[in-house]
């Protein structure tokens, strides 16, 4: 009789472990700690971009009113590139994963694009530039440059995309893992500044220096060099740490489409990647318009900080005299502390979010941000008003007061890096739609105003 209930029971109690679903385990953040170090790597490099190959570029020769076309590549390769990347590594069926090809590929372009940005001048000296004329020297850097660019958005897009999947459905976790990747951007930031405002690389790596590459250019190289080791062992971390499940083993199936209905999996890229748009809530536009306006604020700071520097408050000029390198120098110095209050909002960007809320925090960062740019159009006024320009240096007012700016800014820079990510994940998990097509879209509303500004210069 016993046994008879015993076996009445069993299938009931088999039919309820039938119909609950089967929760995945949550990922350890020692993991998604790992998984999003290679995002320190990829930004040593974008810190020796943004404070030395400016200045760099223009010391090769190329008038400052030019510099801005040739940075236009990040933006131009940024509004194709990772959207199709992003599509791409949602349909990649490899037995290594979905992202870690992909990343891994980024990486190791980077590594290649840094070597021909490096030896730049060396190149042209081979096909008979001379110091005051440069052609082939600046053929071969806008070359390596456009490459860096596109392994950059290569690299990144996956490397976003790759955190949403091993999050899921879990939001906490997910601005968790966008925190940490904040945290090891402002790593690589800190470790990138600090190379770039070090003027003695040289020295340490004496083989640098050759008739076509003075100081500059040696202490560029080498610190290309700290780069290529660096973003060699973030990027080995990452893709060991990742264990992805390859998606044609998985039983899943890529999805760019909410719900499958519009049935256009076999549609043109471009095609299917602005129809998504209309899938998108009032929140995702919301988050994509913000990002845009806020983006018109900061492009033009990250491209022309040290720049800044080294014309607005020292009042130098690229390869006359020594107050250009100085400034440019001292605003390294200032994006290095300006990454330190970036790393330190990254460790409580969860606490933050969590007490008052994402949209709230970003916001007011926002407006932070707005009254830091107004400051230093006032540092700018105040510095042609005293008149020093040109005639001695800087008064230690001027510089503090430059380097504060700098230094502030590390908070909202830190929300832009983290915020918008975390939420639009969110909420394209919500519609269906894959991860790295989401981290694309959301990048389209970063380099369009960026292409908009630079096309005026």
């Amino acid at each position: 009789m016993a046994n008879d209930e015993t076996q009445q029971r069993r299938p009931r109690q088999q039919r309820r472990s039938k119909a609950r679903p089967v929760v995945p385990p949550r990922v350890p953040l020692r993991q998604l700690l790992r998984v999003a170090s290679v995002a320190g790597g990829i930004q040593f490099g974008w810190a020796l971009q943004l404070s030395l190959l400016t200045p760099y570029v223009q010391q090769l020769g190329i008038p400052h009113a030019w510099a801005s076309i040739i940075w236009l590549c990040g933006p131009l390769s940024g509004l194709l590139v990772q959207p199709l990347v992003g599509h791409l590594s949602d349909r990649c069926t490899s037995r290594f994963g979905r992202r870690r090809p992909f990343i891994l590929g980024g990486a190791l372009s980077i590594i290649v694009s840094v070597l021909i940005i490096g030896h730049a001048a060396d190149i042209g000296w081979w096909f008979g530039d001379t110091p005051k004329h440069r052609p082939w020297a600046v053929g071969v850097f806008v070359f390596g440059f456009w490459i860096l660019d596109v392994a950059n958005n290569v690299t990144q897009g996956p490397c976003r995309a790759l955190l949403g999947d091993l999050t899921a459905k879990d939001h906490r976790r997910t601005r968790v893992a966008n925190a940490y990747f904040s945290l090891f951007m402002a790593i690589g930031n800190i470790l990138g500044y600090a190379a770039g405002s070090y003027s003695s690389w040289y020295r340490v790596f004496a083989f640098t220096m050759t008739p076509a590459c003075n100081i500059s250019c040696a202490n560029l190289k080498s610190a290309f060099f700290l780069d290529i080791g660096f973003i060699a062992v973030t990027t080995y971390i990452s893709i060991l740490a990742a264990h992805e499940v390859p998606l044609s083993s998985s039983g899943a199936q890529p999805v760019e489409e909410a719900a499958g209905e519009s049935g256009a999996a076999g549609e043109a890229f471009l095609w299917e990647l602005f129809g998504t748009f209309r899938y998108f809530s009032t929140p995702v536009w919301t988050i994509l318009s913000t990002t845009a306006l806020t983006w018109i604020g900061w492009f033009p700071f990250l491209l022309f900080d040290t720049d800044w520097m080294g014309r607005e408050i020292y009042g130098g000029e690229p390869n006359e005299g020594p107050n250009y390198d100085t400034g440019v120098r001292m605003g390294a110095i200032g994006l290095l502390l300006n990454s330190v209050v970036l790393g330190i909002t990254s460790v409580l960007m969860e606490r933050l979010c969590r007490k008052r809320g994402p949209g709230f925090v970003w916001g007011i960062s926002n407006i932070l941000m707005a009254v830091c740019f107004i400051a230093m159009l006032v540092v700018t006024y105040l510095a042609n008003k005293i008149g020093y320009i040109g005639k001695d240096q800087p008064p230690t007012g001027i510089v503090v007061a430059a380097l504060t700016i700098f230094t502030i800014l590390g908070f909202p820079l830190a929300i832009t890096y983290s915020v918008p990510y975390a939420l639009i994940s969110t909420h394209i998990q919500s519609l269906g739609l894959g991860q790295g097509l989401s981290m694309g879209v959301l990048n389209l509303a970063i380099v369009v105003p960026q292409v908009l500004l630079l096309f005026p210069f």
